[in-house]
Formats: C-alpha cells, sequence, structure tokens
C-alpha cells in the first residue's frame, strides 16, 4: 500500500489512490416508492419520511493511527422530532455548535461490520454552520465503538476499499 495506491486482495489490481471516505445516499429505510409522497423527503443533508421519521446526514470519524488524516463514514442518524425541528431552527446559526449533542439512532448498515450497524446508540455532535453534524457511538463493544474509540491503521482502511469496490 502506498500513497499513490494499493494492490487488491480481492481483485490482484492496482487501484488508485486510498479511499478515506464512504457515505451512504439515504438511511437504511428510505425507498423510491417514498418519493411521490407528499409527506417524505430526501435531500442532501436531511430526510423525512411520511411526516414521522427525521434524519440528518452525519459523519462518524475514526482516526487513522499510521495516517496523516482520519477516515470519515458517511453516515445517517434518525433524531427525535424535537432535536430534528431544533437543528432545523439552527441550521445557519453562527455558533451553533455550542448546541448540546442530540441522541439518535444510527440509520445506516455499514456492511464492513458484525453485527449490524442499523439502530446502534449515537450522540450527534452539531458543527458550525456548513459542515456535517459529528457522530459519537455509545461505548460499547461493537466494533465500529471500539474503532471508533482505539483507531484503526491503514491496513483496515484497505481491507474497507477491498469489501466496498467489489461487493
Amino acid at each position: 500500500m502506498s500513497e499513490q495506491g494499493f494492490v487488491c486482495r480481492g481483485c490482484g489490481q492496482r487501484h488508485g489512490g486510498m479511499p478515506f471516505s464512504y457515505g451512504a445516499v439515504a438511511p437504511q429505510v428510505w425507498s423510491d416508492d417514498y418519493a411521490g409522497d407528499e409527506s417524505s423527503t430526501l435531500e442532501d443533508e436531511l430526510c423525512i419520511i411520511q411526516a414521522e421519521h427525521f434524519f440528518v446526514r452525519a459523519r462518524i470519524v475514526i482516526p487513522v493511527l499510521d495516517a496523516d488524516t482520519d477516515f470519515d463514514w458517511g453516515v445517517w442518524v434518525s433524531l427525535s422530532r424535537a432535536n430534528f425541528e431544533r437543528s432545523l431552527e439552527l441550521w445557519t446559526t453562527p455558533g451553533r455548535e455550542q448546541e448540546p449533542p442530540y441522541f439518535g439512532w444510527l440509520s445506516t448498515e455499514i456492511p464492513v461490520y458484525e453485527p449490524t450497524t442499523l439502530s446502534l446508540k449515537t450522540h450527534v455532535h452539531t458543527q458550525p454552520v456548513g459542515s456535517r453534524p459529528r457522530v459519537e457511538l455509545e461505548a460499547t463493544d461493537h466494533p465500529l465503538a471500539v474503532e471508533q474509540r482505539d483507531g484503526i491503521t491503514r491496513d483496515r482502511v484497505q481491507e474497507f476499499a477491498e469489501r466496498l469496490l467489489h461487493p
């Protein structure tokens, strides 16, 4: 593995660059059937399903111990109606990062983890205007929570790439 790429253990080919970020385009429960529903919407940063379920796009940041950058999972987190409305209220407010974290449920299945990442408990930390919230997972023994807490290596980042580039 080098800064210019890596030889994939899955396909044997050289891949240029090392992806340090992957993201989901929608919460796991989103279906295209909701696209025509007036009480549902999927935007770049927000999602509402049938005016009952509320989601924000956020980031799980994992330290990479042997690199100059962190790894980033782009995920969706469900919030209560009250916390979702509060986050919208502060959407363009400078200083919003002073807001206490919101409780949420992870609503993205990250396929490289067992058991499932769906419905892990989270704390959603609002960031400065223009930046996605950061997700802090509840301190459990789930592998994703352990990696967020303890960090990973570049070799683990390569494992992610090999799994996700060749599903």
